[in-house]
Order: C-alpha cells, then sequence, then structure tokens
C-alpha cells in the first residue's frame, strides 16, 4: 500500500503541504546516522503523487551543498518508507519520444494502481543467496 511518511512532509514554503494533501506532497528524508566522508551527509528529498491511476515517487540525494543521483540502496529506503516491503514498484525507461528531465539527478519510482505489476521468476535474476 502507497502511505507518505508524515513525519518527514514539507510543510512551508512552495513546495509545503499538510496530511491533508493525503500521499500528494515533498518529503525531506533526513541524513542517516553514517557520515559520508569529510562529514558531510546525505539528504534525500521526495515529491509524491497518486493521481491518474500511478503512484509515483521522485527522489534527489544531496550530499553537503551537491546534488547527485540517488543510489540503490537510498532508492530502497524511499521504496520501503513510502511502499509496504512485498509491494512491487519500478523504475521506467519510456519512449525517447516521450523523455523529460526536470532535474539531472533524479530517479523515479511508479506504480499502476489497481494493476499488479508482472515480475520475472526470480532465478532469472540470479541464484538465491543463502545464509
Amino acid at each position: 500500500m502507497f502511505h507518505a511518511p508524515e513525519a518527514n512532509r514539507i510543510r512551508g514554503g512552495v513546495m509545503g503541504s499538510d496530511p491533508g494533501a493525503g500521499n500528494n506532497g515533498a518529503f525531506a528524508l533526513p541524513p542517516e546516522e553514517e557520515s559520508l566522508g569529510a562529514g558531510q551527509r546525505v539528504r534525500l528529498w521526495v515529491i509524491a503523487s497518486d493521481g491518474l491511476g500511478w503512484e509515483h515517487v521522485s527522489v534527489h540525494a544531496v550530499e553537503g551543498r551537491r546534488s547527485r543521483t540517488p543510489t540503490w540502496d537510498e532508492m530502497c529506503l524511499v521504496k520501503d518508507l513510502f511502499w509496504d516491503e512485498e509491494d512491487v514498484v519500478m523504475q521506467l525507461h519510456p519512449r525517447r519520444s516521450e523523455y523529460r528531465n526536470c532535474h539531472e539527478h533524479t530517479l523515479h519510482m511508479w506504480r499502476p494502481i489497481g494493476i499488479e505489476i508482472p515480475c520475472p521468476a526470480p532465478i532469472l535474476v540470479g541464484e538465491e543467496v543463502k545464509g
């Protein structure tokens, strides 16, 4: 199920909203406890929406004063904050004619509402790791 982490909702300014906006709004995820060298910490900025038949989050990372593309682990963290652990979401590579790039370092996750996303058998991805 799609759900917004209310504790992280941005409430003021241009991107501000309140819980009445439901799952729609901007969210700031605080830096993790671990420092990433030279005392820099990463903050993840997320915009979420659930309109027009899609649940969607866009994510970008800021480390110090520098924007960068989120890592796989950061995207997993966001996925598990906005969806349940067993929910399947996807990143899409649309037709080139439909490309949009509003922010160089932003990645997106999508899930159609009311439609289960098919997944390949896990063995097609790799062997099961035991231990």
